[in-house]
């Protein structure tokens, strides 16, 4: 292959491929219901720089060249730390395997890179290509992977054996295991904080923790976690713990616990989840504690459901809550990152015609979209280690609360999609409907806390502090190193990682970085420094969980809500 014609045929069948894959990778998106097949967008026609294509193909060629004359020599490849073992530098097959494969997945980026088209359409592309690279690794087939191959060897293939045994086991639970499972139990040593259900309905129950000082700030303050996990991450062990943390620091504290919707939910919608779900829990945590005002923190998915429910409030001329914490949230939709590639009309209205009215979004479905966000990270390097070495994964709290998954009711995430990704509609003023009243997140003017985290491939940093820019409040925008979990997750204790800082609010977060000053450590520290003055005087710590007999307590934390499987 010598000539820009030859190279030019050889993208009609690149451009088979990548239709088969991209098809391949909306279908795991959402999780398609078992025997619905939406109409899915086709690939659009193509076309190529022919300057772009002979400079592709002169690279390749180039690099072919290099290999084959090195003598399969596969130490190219060991940059890459699924092939960085001595088993695969020592195997020239496989180490030379490796290599060519590598090769050919730039080969395939560098065709997206020149495909002629708009921003969305080739972010489609590579996506689609990052799936089938991802799936496609030798490393991935004990045919090619030489380090699996030693492990038999080495074992006498009791490896192979564990591998079965593990594969067996993990369809029958339906989805990979990341972590060791049977090591952990949800109130024995995960979600530990002491505390009681002082309030149920039949979609959330309210936890009130045990105060562990003498006295307390006199405004409560209330979690809103997403409903589309379940709360503990946000109490996973005593030493991680953001529950335990704001306990020690004073704080009357309520979490919501969102039940894990069965078919008696199938019908609730995004009204449901912010009239009956968050200003259902301030109002009961005014109730019980008699307070004017509470403080809220609202993460992922929690966060876009307290800010609309604010809204909601204030449009009702009510303002119960003194400050708002906004942990890697979305109000404004315009940056979403890698999920942007998924949602359009068709998928939109597909998603509508199947659950709008009724039915359940599947938790595995969701958690398997998440988990192929990082394809490497979160599926091919667990299907390599449990299946081709036969390892049982180490224990790992935060593994297993990822792999706890949650349903949703169709209504509310049909509304959700279309609202919030597709058309962001939360943003403009009087353009949603919620609970009866019309949105307008201007109105909810309130001191503001607005974290993001630098990493973040759910909530896009961009994201996060295009919140800075629709709320009226003063806000104050903090950045954390690392992931939309490990960013947020992130005690004192462990003095790991940093965070930044910049009283500026200008437009766009690149500009906000640039005037940011980075510390050391957690922003934990950062926060309750920031909460305390919002949070009112100390008073007398309660005895007792609840108020009365109205709001008595039901059963210890965690509750029997979070323990239900999806």
């Amino acid at each position: 292959m010598n000539s820009v014609p030859e190279w030019v045929d050889a993208t009609q069948q690149f451009q088979k491929s990548l239709s088969d894959s991209w098809h391949s990778a909306m279908q795991s998106f959402g999780g398609l219901a078992q025997g619905a097949t939406p109409a899915l967008p086709q690939v659009p026609h193509l076309t190529f720089s022919p300057e772009k294509l002979q400079a592709l193909q002169q690279a390749y060629i180039k690099e072919v060249a290099q290999l084959w004359n090195g003598g399969l020599n596969g130490h190219a490849a060991s940059g890459d730390r699924r092939f960085a073992t001595e088993a695969w530098a020592a195997n020239p097959v496989a180490g030379f395997s490796a290599a060519i494969y590598l090769l050919n997945a730039r080969a395939l980026l560098g065709l997206v890179e020149a495909a002629e088209t708009d921003a969305k359409t080739k972010a489609r592309l590579r996506f689609a290509v990052e799936q089938w690279m991802a799936a496609s690794a030798p490393s991935n087939f004990m045919c090619l992977n030489a380090e699996a191959q030693k492990r038999a060897i080495e074992t006498k293939g009791e490896s192979i054996a564990r591998g079965i045994q593990n594969l067996l086991k993990d369809i029958q639970q339906g989805h990979v295991s990341m972590t060791d499972e049977s090591v952990f139990e949800v109130g024995h040593n995960v979600a530990m904080t002491e505390g009681a259900v002082v309030f149920e309905n039949e979609l959330f129950q309210l936890i009130e923790y045990k105060p562990s000082t003498g006295k307390v700030h006199e405004k409560p303050f209330l979690f809103v976690p997403p409903c589309i996990n379940k709360f503990y991450i946000l109490d996973l062990q005593p030493e991680n713990s953001v529950v335990r943390y704001m306990v020690e620091q004073g704080h009357r504290t309520f979490m919501m616990s969102w039940r894990n919707p069965d078919d008696s939910l199938a019908d609730k919608n995004w009204d449901d989840y912010v009239d009956g779900g968050a200003i259902e829990a301030i109002r009961v945590v005014q109730e019980i504690t008699g307070a004017k005002q509470i403080n809220a923190l609202g993460f992922c998915v929690g966060g876009t459901i307290l800010g609309t429910a604010l809204a909601v409030l204030a449009a009702r001329g009510e303002k119960p809550v003194a400050s708002l914490t906004l942990l890697t949230s979305l109000l404004d939709f315009s940056q979403t990152g890698v999920l942007d590639v998924f949602i359009d009309e068709s998928y939109v209205k597909f998603r509508e015609m199947q659950m709008g009215r009724s039915g359940l979004l599947k938790g595995q479905e969701l958690a398997s979209t998440f988990s192929f966000l990082r394809p490497n990270d979160l599926v091919w390097n667990y299907v390599v280690g449990n299946y081709l070495k036969g390892e049982t994964p180490p224990p790992f709290d935060l593994l297993y609360w990822n792999s706890d998954s949650t349903n949703l009711p169709g209504p509310m995430y049909a509304w959700y999609l279309r609202n919030t990704y597709f058309e962001n509609n939360l943003i403009k003023p009087g353009h949603c409907t919620v609970a009866g009243k019309k949105v307008d997140l201007r109105k909810v003017d309130l001191p503001v806390y607005i974290y993001g985290s630098r990493e973040d491939h759910i909530v896009p940093i961009g994201g996060a502090y295009g919140s800075t820019q629709v709320l009226p409040g003063k806000k104050r925008f903090v950045m954390g190193a690392s992931g939309h979990i490990a960013g947020v997750i992130n005690p004192p204790s462990k003095n790991k990682r940093s965070y930044w800082t910049n009283d500026k609010l200008p437009k766009t977060q690149e500009e906000w970085l640039k005037g940011a000053k980075e510390h050391p450590g957690s922003w934990w520290t950062d926060w309750s420094a920031w909460l305390k003055p919002h949070a009112g005087k100390l008073i007398a710590a309660p005895k007792n969980y609840g108020k009365g007999s109205k709001y008595k307590a039901i059963e210890p934390a965690p509750g029997r809500y979070v323990k239900a499987k999806a």
